[in-house]
């Protein structure tokens, strides 16, 4: 039965996945279609209120400053309402103003599309500060990474054009995909009972005559982009594993296909730019392979139970539950915790902390590698970056000047490459580091010895990949955690896609190389297996020793 649902929830996945990169490819492609008589009304008005009437294109360089500069005024603004939050209107619980780095550390967690959170939501923030600054962030980190992805995508595979304007993606991606989709959702959750009220907490009396307070809020309309758009940002402290926010199976299965299908759908929109569906297929491949042999080592580990307590003779025909909700059971657990970590969501409907150290591994590693799906065009470019990566070293072996997609791979490409690749294990590993070097660090540690530090590791891995889910045992609302894990989240995001903005931008420009008989087909089984090698083997190479100081050696010692 367990697997039966694991195979339901891929089936229907692999259903609408390519529709959905078919439809954003008609979205981005800047070609008259059926869904301009629908949405066009809608985006004119607001083209001419922000003054993009002509739309022209943009160099590489102009649409990295762009995002980055609307990214900065979000912030700026999202940070003054968070330290006034208290004074501010729909605040029916009176939560006060909150702490500056703990404020720093929240915006540039969710518009980084991080979500990563040093508070619990439904004391920490007002409705006001859920709807105006969180679920604002949500919706705009999403199509700001969208709106890169698709850049970059247009600069490897058209010719000699302009990568696009960034305005006008970032209003469609809006306009034409998170908001109906959202909306959608939002409607569907209010169905199956998830909350979607501005009244305040309930006070009610419990069976032995005590009062308990019930927290509750606008919580089915952040749900909806919580998960679109792989943001993670629970309502509640304990995220999809609260009954208000999950209720029960269909809503969990429903949160895993928001927070998948738009990412699993970029590989065929890819496939359409490039003219060849073969080459959509071959990077959708690459990522369902990693993501079932991640999927199997976690349910396997959970089903198998705790080897301590199986050598006590207590039953474990369950499976490890400590910290699961039993209406999910280990299956929809283990599937959701693999979803959300390789979609670089950040949900959790189970409290990543209490898995099995080789359960643990599996959200570790897939935030390591960051390219099993990914989250709205990051795990796409990722794995398009290993794809260059992967043609370069294989025309090297070979002896001729590597080729991808008609464009001549050279050094500028591989240099710019080597920053994104080599920032992101820098910006875990070394923080990593600093924090068991400092009693700042060392204190939030809850549980000392390999498990600490699988915590730690955990902590920067998931700000490092923009994912945002924890190891939930570390004390980590502290200035130190604030501020250096703020930083992470910073340099994670915007040197990668900077850093491949630019190699778009190259490629972009290049003279088109005419296919021979001796060109490196990047459309076959062969290149599947060769990117998947070249992503492996580089993970391996940069975070093997980590890990196996971490959960692997926690695994070892409780056998």
């Amino acid at each position: 039965m367990d697997i039966l649902q694991i195979i339901i929830v891929i089936g229907i996945l692999m259903l609408i996945a390519k529709p959905l990169g078919n439809y954003m490819y008609h979205v981005f492609s800047n070609e008259s279609n059926r869904t301009d008589k629908i949405f066009g009304p809608i985006e004119k008005p607001i083209f001419w209120i922000i003054g993009l009437k002509k739309r022209a294109g943009m160099s590489w360089r102009k649409y990295a400053i762009s995002f980055v500069l609307t990214n900065v005024m979000l912030v700026a603004v999202s940070y003054v309402l968070l330290r006034v939050q208290s004074g501010l209107p729909l605040n029916p619980n009176d939560i006060g103003n909150m702490e500056p780095t703990l404020v720093m550390n929240t915006v540039i967690s969710f518009i980084t599309n991080t979500n990563l959170q040093h508070y619990s939501g439904e004391t920490g923030l007002t409705y006001f500060s859920q709807m105006a600054v969180i679920m604002m962030m949500m919706f705009t980190s999403a199509a700001t990474g969208l709106s890169v992805a698709v850049a970059f995508v247009r600069g490897i595979t058209t010719k000699g054009s302009t990568i696009g304007n960034f305005f006008e993606d970032f209003v469609k991606a809006h306009i034409r995909i998170f908001f109906p989709l959202s909306i959608l959702i939002t409607l569907v959750l209010v169905g199956m009972h998830v909350p979607q009220t501005l009244d305040p907490t309930l006070s009610v009396t419990t069976l032995e005559g005590a009062t308990q307070q019930i927290a509750i809020g606008p919580v089915a309309s952040l749900e909806s982009i919580k998960h679109l758009g792989t943001n993670g940002g629970g309502f509640f402290g304990v995220n999809s594993a609260h009954p208000f926010e999950n209720p029960n199976g269909t809503t969990n299965v429903i949160e895993i296909l928001s927070m998948w299908a738009l990412a699993a759908g970029l590989p065929f929109m890819y496939g359409r730019f490039a003219k060849s569906k073969k080459q959509g297929w071959v990077i959708f491949s690459a990522m369902m392979i990693l993501f079932l042999v991640f999927l199997t080592i976690a349910y396997t580990a959970e089903k198998s139970g705790n080897p301590l307590l199986n050598g006590l003779g207590i039953d474990a025909s369950q499976g490890s539950m400590e910290g699961k909700e039993v209406r999910f059971g280990i299956a929809q657990s283990a599937l959701f915790t693999t979803v959300t970590t390789a979609a670089t969501t950040g949900t959790v409907n189970n409290m990543h902390d209490t898995l099995t150290p080789l359960g643990g591994l599996v959200p570790l590693a897939e935030m390591m590698l960051n390219v099993v799906f990914g989250g709205k065009g990051v795990g796409l470019v990722n794995m398009l970056m290993y794809a260059i990566l992967a043609v370069f070293i294989s025309g090297l072996m070979v002896g001729r000047t590597p080729e991808f997609l008609g464009r001549k791979i050279e050094s500028r490409e591989m240099k710019l490459i080597a920053i994104a690749i080599l920032t992101h294990p820098f910006i875990i590993l070394a923080p990593t580091a600093i924090a068991f070097l400092t009693d700042l660090g060392k204190g939030a540690i809850t549980n000392p010895g390999y498990h600490g530090i699988s915590q730690v590791l955990y902590e920067f891995t998931s700000s490092a990949a923009n994912n945002g889910s924890g190891f939930e045992g570390l004390a980590d609302n502290t200035p130190f955690w604030n501020i250096s894990t703020g930083l992470v989240m910073f340099f994670g995001r915007y040197i990668s896609m900077i850093a491949l903005l630019a190699v778009a931008g190259s490629m972009n420009r290049k003279q088109w190389v005419p296919e021979t008989l001796g060109t490196f087909r990047t459309d076959n089984a062969l290149f599947t297996f060769l990117l998947l090698g070249t992503v492996i083997l580089i993970g391996a190479l940069t975070f093997l020793p980590a890990i196996v100081l971490g959960p692997i050696a926690e695994h070892l010692t409780i056998r």
